[in-house]
């Protein structure tokens, strides 16, 4: 039975879901049978797909994707993924079948999550940074029924049965005989839309895989309020220009790109990161939005003012980042180097977004994720499972927001309290209402009997001058339990000890948070969205 409480926040969801696309032109409240029509194409296609259709109806000359091939415009993305979910059902894919792409940022991996769509096929995007193994497990499980690849990934695509169909996204050299090319397709393919199907079919989008086998996260038609999570709080340009550096197959890039599309703006895709054509692209085509994960921003930064300073940035507003966690010293270094126009998003494959931190509450509390947008709704829980509802007391952070996940492909689901859904990370409000997250609830270790989140003593390191990244883990121990170990990557031309790591720590943290180990590393690892992949740090005996 629906209590009187949520139901006054379903109604005030509505009402704030309709006034957020109100105003942003997205719906026309005196013209309601187009708003009926997208609803219905949204519930039928999915979202890439259905919005695919509207900008092929509403912006069909304007320019839509801009890559090292050059520009096509939304008609042209709206025919070519036309004639590939020809294409595709020609090969003998049953509507409701599941294709795979492994596939760079570039006009080709759009075209194929349309065409999915259209064709009512679900679509599991694959992470660029898979292995052989990892790659054909994870096609196992979700029973994929044929490829499309970027030719970079011909052996991965090697790997699975050959009878499987394939199609080639991006080419550098010659295709390989009998394997058509997105670019032939698109050319020779019937350009007429394929017979709506009756539901959208869905797709995978997998989760970070830093600790196992990514879990495939479903998502189905499209919800009118993932846009609205993001607009409500993310002032994106209209028919303007936007360069989405963070993956297009993670949550982010995935979700931005289709507000942008809905929006009717360019944008500008690149198949490899590059810190300085990276800037460089931002200044030719007087790019409005940045899109990018904190590594990148990192390595963007560090830059310096003689290298930034050769290039026109005046047309950036807003750099969107998340993807991992951002740090004050990242945070304030960004906002000192581009301006008062960063937007630090936070959420997950599985609740989608949760919060965000404008540029004024970042420059107040630097590293904060903010509040939640509209629709979204957040709580702390205990390890007893009471709410928390006091300031600057760490909980585990849950989520309830528009936008319902429904489980992983492998039957699994999300832990679950009052309707909202664990996050896996601890969290804190401050007294301004600021939420700041604290590192996953797993990842706390007890070291002589004093908890210690590792992500705090990372935080602190990060300020270091004369460290470049840090990451700080808990090892075995044979007196404390478990002790802290920090690996760290010096800044160039610094030469820390690991006294010099301690000593700092030591100055403003309890003696128990000092890592008891320093190891200098040349470079961390991370995943392409920039996470930490801890499980690849070295816990054994140095």
């Amino acid at each position: 039975m629906v209590s009187l409480g949520d139901l006054r926040e379903s109604v005030s969801d509505v009402v704030g879901l309709v006034r957020v696309l109100r105003d942003h032109g997205l719906v026309e409240l005196s013209r309601p049978q187009h708003v009926v029509l997208a609803a219905k194409r949204g519930e039928r296609l999915g979202p890439i797909a259905a919005l695919t259709v509207n900008g092929g109806e509403k912006f069909a000359d304007d320019p839509c994707v801009t890559d090292e091939h050059g520009t096509i415009t939304y008609g042209d993305l709206d025919r070519q993924s036309n004639a590939l979910a020809n294409t595709l059902l020609g090969m003998g894919l049953a509507r409701g079948s599941v294709i795979a792409v492994i596939a760079r940022d570039h006009r080709g991996l759009l075209i194929t999550m349309a065409a999915a769509g259209k064709a009512g096929l679900r679509l599991v995007m694959m992470n660029t940074g898979f292995g052989i193994t990892q790659f054909a497990e994870v096609a196992e499980r979700e029973k994929v029924g044929a490829i499309l690849y970027d030719e970079e990934f011909g052996e991965l695509a090697a790997a699975l049965p050959t009878h499987l169909p394939r199609i080639l996204t991006w080419l550098d050299g010659q295709a390989p005989q009998g394997i058509p090319t997105l670019d032939e397709i698109a050319e020779t393919g019937d350009p007429t839309a394929p017979a709506e199907p009756d539901s959208a079919a869905g797709m995978v989008i997998l989760t970070s895989g830093t600790t196992g086998l990514p879990k495939g996260a479903r998502r189905g038609a499209m919800s009118p309020f993932a846009s609205v999570l993001l607009l409500d709080r993310i002032p994106f340009p209209r028919k303007g220009t936007s360069m989405i550096a963070s993956p297009l197959f993670h949550a982010t890039g995935f979700a931005t790109c289709g507000v942008n599309l809905a929006l009717g703006n360019r944008i500008v895709l690149r198949r490899r990161f590059d810190a300085e054509q990276t800037v460089a692209a931002l200044s030719a085509e007087r790019v409005e939005m940045l899109v990018a994960v904190p590594t990148m921003l990192h390595r963007m930064v560090a830059l310096g003012p003689d290298v930034l300073g050769k290039y026109d940035l005046s047309a950036l507003k807003v750099i969107v980042i998340a993807g991992s966690a951002l740090s004050p010293a990242l945070s304030e270094a960004i906002q000192d180097t581009f301006g008062d126009v960063l937007y630090n998003l936070y959420g997950s494959t599985e609740v989608a977004i949760a919060s965000i931190a404008q540029p004024a509450e970042l420059r107040a509390a630097p590293g904060t994720v903010g509040r939640a947008p509209i629709s979204s709704r957040l709580r702390l829980y205990d390890a007893d499972d009471k709410r928390i509802t006091a300031t600057n007391v760490r909980g585990r952070l849950f989520v309830k927001n528009g936008v319902p996940f429904e489980g992983y492909t492998d039957g699994r689901n999300k832990a679950i309290i009052d309707g909202y859904m664990s996050t896996g990370d601890m969290g804190r409000f401050d007294t301004d209402g600021l939420l700041f997250i604290e590192g996953r609830d797993d990842d706390m270790i007890v070291s002589g009997g004093e908890n210690v989140y590792p992500l705090e003593v990372e935080n602190l390191l990060a300020e270091h001058p004369a460290v470049d990244d840090v990451a700080v883990i808990g090892v075995p121990d044979d007196e404390f339990g478990t002790r802290l170990r920090a690996f760290v990557v010096r800044a160039d031309h610094a030469e820390p000890t690991p006294e010099d790591i301690k000593a700092h720590v030591k100055t403003h943290l309890a003696r128990y948070k000092v890592p008891r180990d320093v190891v200098f590393v040349d470079d961390l690892p991370r995943n392409p969205t920039g996470k930490l992949v801890r499980r690849q740090l070295p816990t054994g005996p140095l």
